[in-house]
Formats: C-alpha cells, sequence, structure tokens
C-alpha cells in the first residue's frame, strides 16, 4: 500500500449506531477533504476502467468516486440514483440494505447498448445495491465489466452475493474493514 493510500485509509472514520442502531457507519468526509488522500484513491480505480466507454456511480457517495474517475478518464459518466430523482424514462430495481430496503433506478438510455461501464460505489457491504445496479445496467443495454468500491466490509459477505448473482463479474475494493 503506497503512503497516500496508507494516509487516506486513516481518514476514515467509524460512526457508530449511524443511521441505525447496530450499524458501524464508514465516514469518508475526511478522506475528501484531503486532496492527496482523494486523489490516491482516484488513481487507484482508473485501471478497473481499462476499456470502459462509461463510469457508472450509485447515489449517493459512489456519485463522488464515479464521477472523479470518469472526468480524470474523460469518459462519460452514469448516475444510478434512488427512486424519484431522475427526470426522464427509468428502469427500476429494489434492493436490500443492511439497514432495510430502497429502490435505485437508472435513465433508459443512459448507456449505448454494448457498452463497457464499470460501476462503482463507496462501500460494499451486503452487496444489494451493487446486485440492483448490475440489473440495471444490464437492463439499459450495458456490460458491467467490474465494481470497484473504496471499502468493503467482509463479514456482510456481499462479495458473496454479487458472485452468486454475478460470477463474471470482478470486484475491486481498496479497503477492507
Amino acid at each position: 500500500m503506497t503512503e497516500a493510500l496508507f494516509r487516506a485509509r486513516n481518514l476514515i472514520r467509524e460512526i457508530q449506531g449511524y443511521p441505525t442502531p447496530g450499524i458501524r457507519f464508514q465516514d469518508l468526509t475526511p478522506l475528501l477533504a484531503d486532496g492527496p488522500s482523494f486523489s490516491a484513491v482516484i488513481a487507484e480505480l482508473i485501471p478497473l476502467a481499462e476499456g470502459c466507454q462509461a463510469i457508472a456511480g450509485i447515489e449517493a457517495r459512489g456519485f463522488i468516486f464515479a464521477a472523479a474517475l470518469a472526468h480524470t478518464l474523460n469518459i462519460g459518466f452514469v448516475p444510478i440514483r434512488k427512486k424519484g430523482k431522475l427526470p426522464f424514462k427509468t428502469h427500476e430495481e429494489s434492493y436490500g440494505l443492511e439497514y432495510g430496503s430502497d429502490v435505485l433506478q437508472i435513465h433508459q438510455d443512459a448507456i449505448e447498448p454494448g457498452a463497457k461501464v464499470l460501476l462503482i460505489d463507496d462501500v460494499l457491504a451486503t452487496g444489494g445495491t451493487a446486485c440492483a445496479a448490475t440489473k440495471l445496467i444490464e437492463r439499459a443495454g450495458g456490460v458491467v465489466v467490474a465494481l470497484g468500491t473504496v471499502i468493503e466490509i467482509p463479514y456482510l459477505a456481499g462479495r458473496q452475493k454479487i458472485a452468486q448473482e454475478f460470477p463474471h463479474l470482478s470486484v475491486h475494493s481498496i479497503f477492507r474493514i
């Protein structure tokens, strides 16, 4: 691990009981506030995007990393949002969270048919969000080549859930907490 990534990892703080009791929330805002650490995380994600035509990011914190990566590589950014936030025709998918459930949406015309897409999120926990987002990208005509996350929480078995539903999908996490 580079010195910059080591610093980035040390900036992530855990908040007990947020947003609900029993959850150990991983707060990335100190990492985002530190330019060299944020840049190191984006640089670590760059190789995952080789050959991709778009970077998709999951609301809300996945947007930050995905948009920065797409900008760095000069390729398109595709937002995957919570229900009711996109103004045009959408596909939608329900999913489970560590602390509830929700619905994600993508614009029906967000991705060129057959386009290779790198999916980015901030945290891989149970895998529900990533699986729902992958289904949406596929429904919109894209091909998810990999999932990149900043943090993975292994005891929640998200990687295993993704492997069951999408055995071809490569999963990369910068930090395992």
